[in-house]
């Protein structure tokens, strides 16, 4: 039911032709008048609990739309707010911010985003941000990349080192704060990603989302959350360029014949029909895992986004490739799909991080 009504709005609201629109008008973020339906359809409130006023509909229910926006290469902060932040924010022990947070986010007043890479490549580590003492007041300093979202967001949810305790804190921090600046970059994906400084900026003690240690555990498990929503989007895309891949075959003639009558075509076509149904079951595993709260989460986890990373990239390829010339020029949808998944690829770790983590994990 979630799933076909998400399909029916998207394909009314999101054709693909609103990512090419929204490219050349300067690369606009998203559509302010797209998020407002989705914020009226209760997306924002999928996964907050019930006791929040929220829908409680679990993450198999968000996984099915973010599949569907895959799909459409939808361009929104779903990703940034409703999949990464608010399960941040479930996990906090902070109620105060837990009631103001869920209900600004799902009235669609605010938007928030995690604020945690610092290096060229992923790393649930951090090295540079620092929360320490100045003057009897607590201040942040440091540096945060690849921001998703950075550039719109109302609040940023930092992770930084606490420099006394030595623990891992995370904290709300307002994007207007004095002290914070930014570089905005504009990926392959037509997206726009943060680079941000923070330098000495003030933080309430009451902005904390971390409590008595407790930072890590609840940043591991929200970059396993985040992993598993963004495998389920990149889902999405690869199905729908193998789709839109195996249309063509059918339609483009050489020699006479049509192309998809070719053995050598009909082979790798079926190489990738294989490997999107296996993505199709460790996915629905993986979100899964997160409803039931399995202990092996971390590992689904990885499993998941390693699989996404190998298979969207054989499969974006593929269909550039057998569409011919015009699969590498602007004229053809295709090349977004590729270029989208090359960015989520590497959006919390890549397959070999991933690969090398679930080896971890098992003692290999």
């Amino acid at each position: 039911m979630l799933k076909s009504s998400t399909k029916e709005f998207l394909d009314l609201k999101s054709p693909l032709s609103l990512v090419r629109e929204m490219r050349d008008n300067n690369y606009n973020q998203f559509s302010s008048e797209l998020w407002t339906e989705m914020v009226e359809m209760g997306w924002t409130a999928l996964t907050i609990p019930e006791k929040y006023n929220g829908l409680n509909f679990g993450y198999v229910g968000l996984g099915q739309v973010l599949e569907e926006m895959g799909r459409k290469l939808t361009v929104s902060p779903i990703i940034s707010t409703v999949l990464t932040s608010t399960s941040l924010i479930s996990l906090s022990k902070n109620e105060v911010l837990k009631n103001m947070l869920f209900q600004e986010i799902m009235n669609g007043n605010k938007l928030c985003t995690l604020a945690h890479e610092e290096g060229s490549h992923h790393s649930p580590n951090i090295e540079i941000s620092i929360v320490s003492k100045k003057d009897d007041v607590l201040v942040l300093n440091g540096k945060k990349r690849f921001v998703i979202d950075g550039s719109i967001s109302d609040y940023f949810i930092v992770s930084a080192n606490h420099e006394s305790e030595k623990n891992v804190d995370l904290i709300l921090v307002d994007s207007k704060s004095e002290g914070i600046s930014f570089n905005n970059k504009v990926h392959m994906d037509s997206r726009i990603y943060s680079d941000i400084s923070f330098d000495n900026v003030k933080i309430e003690k009451d902005n904390f989302l971390s409590s008595n240690g407790d930072g890590f555990e609840i940043l591991e498990k929200t970059l396993d959350i985040a992993r598993i929503g963004l495998s389920a989007e990149m889902l999405g895309n690869v199905q729908q360029a193998f789709e839109m891949t195996m249309q063509y075959l059918k339609e483009r003639e050489q020699f006479g014949v049509k192309i998809g009558s070719f053995q050598s075509l009909q082979h790798r076509s079926a190489l990738m029909f294989g490997e999107i149904e296996l993505c199709k079951s460790i996915v629905l595993k993986a979100l899964q895992a997160i409803d039931s709260d399995d202990e092996k989460l971390p590992e689904l986890a990885s499993l998941a986004k390693a699989k996404l990373g190998q298979v969207s990239k054989l499969v974006t390829n593929e269909a550039v490739q057998m569409h011919g010339g015009i699969g590498v020029t602007d004229d053809a949808d295709i090349g977004f799909f590729l270029k989208r998944t090359r960015v989520a690829q590497r959006t919390f770790g890549d397959s070999n991080f991933h690969l090398d983590r679930v080896a971890k994990i098992n003692k290999y």
